[in-house]
C-alpha cells in the first residue's frame, strides 16, 4: 500500500493544478470566508494572528479564557503577547462547558476564546451572549476548520475576530488570516511578505510531496534523490526557510505576510470540490469503522467540511505505530497539554488527548485509496483488540 500522507501534512499541488493555480481566480472564491470579509490581514502563519489580536484588543496584562483543549502554540503566542490564559473544561466529545465559562469569567477577564475543532463547529452563539452579556470581545479560533459553517453560518464570523490557517486544508506552502467582523475597523499594518526563495522552496517541496504520493517507490526515489540534490543547493545558497510544521512560537516571525502566490493558489480552488470530497472521505470511514470504535461523532453535521476523521482507540502510541508501518501517515492529535495548564484539572482533555488518532480524509484521496485506509485500521483495531484480550 502507498502512503497516505495526513491530513495537515499532504495538502500540496501536483503541477496540472499548480499552474492554473498561478494564473487565474476562479469566480466562485468569494465564498471564501477569509477572501470575503470586509477587513482581513494574511500572515505567514495563522498563531502570528493571535498575537496580533492581543495587541490590537487591547488584551495584554489581562486574562482570556481559552479551553483546556488546545494545541499549545496558540497559548504560547497569548502569553507572549502580554496575555495571560485562564483554561475552561471541554468534555469528551469536544463539546465546551459554557457553565465553567460563565463561573470563570471575572473582572480580570479580557476576552472568550473559542477554537473549532477539525472542522466541527463549537457553540459560537452561546459564547457570543455570554461574550456580549460581560462586555468582552470572542475571538474564533478556526486554524482547523477552514470552509466550515455551523448550518448556513460561515465559522468565524459570529466572534469579534476569526482567526484562520489556509494550509491546512489547501495546497499552499503558507498562510493565515485574521478577521474583523461587525462595524468597528481597525487600522492594520500590511504585513511583509515572506522571503520569496523560501516559498519557492516550500512549493518545490510540496510537489515532491505529490510526486511521492502519486509514483509509489519510483516518486519515493525521485523526491529522495531531488531532496538531496535540493538540501545542497538552498545550504550553498543561503536560503532562509521559514518551516510551518513548527511546533512553537516564534516572535522573529510574527511580522511576516502570506505569499501571493498562497493567495492566487487560494483563490483557484474549487471549494464546493473540496467540502464535498473531504465529506463523502468522512462518511466512508465513519461507515466502515464505527462497529469496532465507537465515533466521535455519529453524524456529520451540514456544513461541517472534516478536516480530519478522529480515530478513538485506547492503545494509543501501539496503533500509531502499527498504521504507520502500513503506509498511512497518521498523526497523534494534540497528544500534550501546554504547561501553564494543570491536566489534572481536566480529565476528559487528559483522555482525549491519550485516544484522538487523526486519520486522512482529504480530498485528494481517492475512493480506492479511502478502502485501503479503512482497511488497514480495521485491521490494526482487530488485531490489538485481540492482543489485549490474549494479554487480559
Amino acid at each position: 500500500m502507498e502512503e497516505v500522507r495526513s491530513s495537515q501534512k499532504l495538502f500540496v499541488p501536483s503541477l496540472p493544478t499548480l499552474w492554473p493555480s498561478m494564473l487565474m481566480a476562479r469566480k466562485d472564491s468569494s465564498a471564501f470566508q477569509p477572501f470575503c470579509a470586509p477587513n482581513v490581514r494574511y500572515f505567514y502563519f495563522a498563531r502570528n494572528a493571535v498575537w496580533l489580536t492581543v495587541k490590537m484588543l487591547g488584551l495584554d496584562k489581562g486574562e482570556v479564557l481559552v479551553p483546556a483543549y488546545h494545541h499549545g502554540v496558540e497559548i504560547e503566542a497569548l502569553i507572549d503577547a502580554g496575555a495571560t490564559p485562564r483554561f475552561y473544561r471541554v468534555g469528551a466529545r469536544w463539546d465546551v462547558d459554557l457553565e465553567d465559562v460563565a463561573k470563570k469569567i471575572t473582572p480580570k477577564t479580557k476576552a472568550l476564546y473559542l477554537i473549532h475543532y477539525a472542522g466541527f463547529p463549537g457553540p459560537a452563539a452561546e459564547m457570543r451572549k455570554l461574550a456580549d452579556h460581560h462586555g468582552l470581545p470572542l475571538i474564533e479560533d478556526c486554524a482547523l476548520s477552514l470552509l466550515s459553517s455551523d448550518g448556513a453560518v460561515p465559522l468565524g464570523t459570529t466572534g469579534d475576530v476569526g482567526i484562520f490557517c489556509l494550509y491546512k486544508t489547501l495546497p499552499v506552502p503558507n498562510g493565515g488570516a485574521l478577521t474583523i467582523n461587525g462595524p468597528r475597523q481597525y487600522s492594520l499594518p500590511e504585513p511583509p511578505s515572506p522571503p520569496l526563495l523560501s516559498t519557492f522552496s516550500h512549493t518545490v517541496s510540496a510537489l515532491l510531496q505529490n510526486l511521492e504520493l502519486r509514483g509509489g517507490s519510483v516518486g519515493r526515489g525521485l523526491r529522495s534523490l531531488i531532496r538531496g540534490l535540493g538540501h545542497g543547493t538552498v545550504k550553498a545558497a543561503h536560503i532562509e526557510r521559514v518551516a510551518t510544521g513548527t511546533q512553537h512560537f516564534n516572535r522573529e516571525h510574527v511580522d511576516l505576510g502570506m505569499s501571493p502566490l498562497t493567495k492566487r493558489i487560494a483563490l483557484s480552488q474549487d471549494l464546493e470540490h473540496i467540502v464535498e470530497a473531504r465529506r463523502r472521505n468522512y462518511f466512508f470511514l465513519l461507515g466502515r469503522l464505527r462497529d469496532i470504535s465507537p465515533p466521535l461523532f455519529n453524524q456529520l453535521p451540514p456544513g461541517v467540511s472534516p478536516l480530519f476523521y478522529p480515530l478513538v482507540v485506547q492503545n494509543k502510541t501501539e496503533v500509531l505505530e502499527r498504521l504507520r508501518a502500513r503506509g498511512i501517515d497518521v498523526i497523534d492529535f494534540w497528544k500534550r497539554f501546554h504547561p501553564a495548564c494543570d491536566a489534572a484539572e481536566f480529565p476528559e482533555v487528559a483522555q482525549l488527548r491519550r485516544s484522538i488518532v487523526e486519520i486522512p480524509c482529504h480530498q485528494d484521496l481517492s475512493s480506492e485509496v479511502m478502502a485501503e485506509v479503512a482497511s488497514a485500521v480495521r485491521e490494526v483495531l482487530t488485531s490489538d483488540r485481540g492482543n489485549r484480550k490474549r494479554t487480559g
